[in-house]
């Protein structure tokens, strides 16, 4: 039997690996659901959603982690990356999302879709610790 986890131990400390590894897995399954019943515009547009999103979570975990190290450490190269980087996600959904409401109207359906895929993970992941705790 399995005892509960405790705020010190590296169960938590594993949830950010844990909600990509859970994005991955439901960015498969949804791009097989959305390219079998949709077909293949919106496919497409849920697989670079998905990618978005991904690569979005990715770069928001850097910059959480260099906005904490803004708190100890004060530099202004290390605050202009950030902020850079900060500016650029957008910048780049928004490129990509003009591109593909130019070319196909069900790609950016597809797109919208795969964009909240970290949304869907963290409550695969949300729903993962409650079950671990209440299980005991």
């Amino acid at each position: 039997m399995t005892s509960q986890p405790q705020p010190g131990d590296d169960f938590y400390a594993r949830a950010l690996d844990r909600t990509q590894k859970i994005m991955l897995v439901l960015g498969i399954a949804g791009l097989i659901t959305a390219w079998a019943f949709f077909g293949w515009r919106i496919g497409a547009g849920f697989a670079l959603g998905g990618a978005i999103a991904y690569l979005n979570f990715h770069w928001l975990a850097k910059i959480v982690a260099g906005i904490s190290e803004l708190t100890t450490v004060s530099g202004t190269a290390t605050s202009r990356r950030v902020v850079h980087r900060f500016v650029l996600r957008y910048v780049l959904m928004a490129v990509i999302a003009f591109v593909i409401l130019a070319v196909s109207r069900e790609g950016l359906y597809g797109l919208f879709a795969g964009l909240f895929l970290p949304a869907a993970a963290i409550l695969c992941e949300a729903a993962y610790e409650t079950y671990k705790v209440v299980s005991g």
